[in-house]
């Protein structure tokens, strides 16, 4: 057996909190980083690209391209789902008052 240790949840004794909730790793930043300075230092010739690609595979091809560099240029928003009691609807009520 190796030597093994294991960290319980709220142990204050490991090496540290962790990467806060929501903050990108270094890698991540990075790759987004280069991805963006690529399509600004490119946006004038990406509308040829589009063209070229357009003229030859058809504009549906086209449109997914833009949208799977663009997926790396604008982070997606997270989809939420909300529901009232028990995954029932979620009821309104409005009281008015004079």
């Amino acid at each position: 057996m190796g030597n093994q240790t294991q960290f319980k949840k709220g142990d204050k004794n490991c090496a540290g909190p962790g990467r806060p909730k929501g903050l990108q790793n270094k890698a991540t930043g990075a790759a987004r980083e280069a991805i963006a300075r690529f399509v600004d230092g490119n946006a004038d010739r990406l509308q040829g690209w589009l063209d070229t690609v357009a003229e030859e595979q058809g504009a549906l091809a086209a449109i997914r391209c833009f949208n799977d560099l663009l997926e790396y240029h604008v982070p997606k928003l997270a989809r939420h789902t909300i529901t009232g009691a028990d995954d029932g609807p979620v009821q309104l009520t409005i009281k008015w008052t004079e």
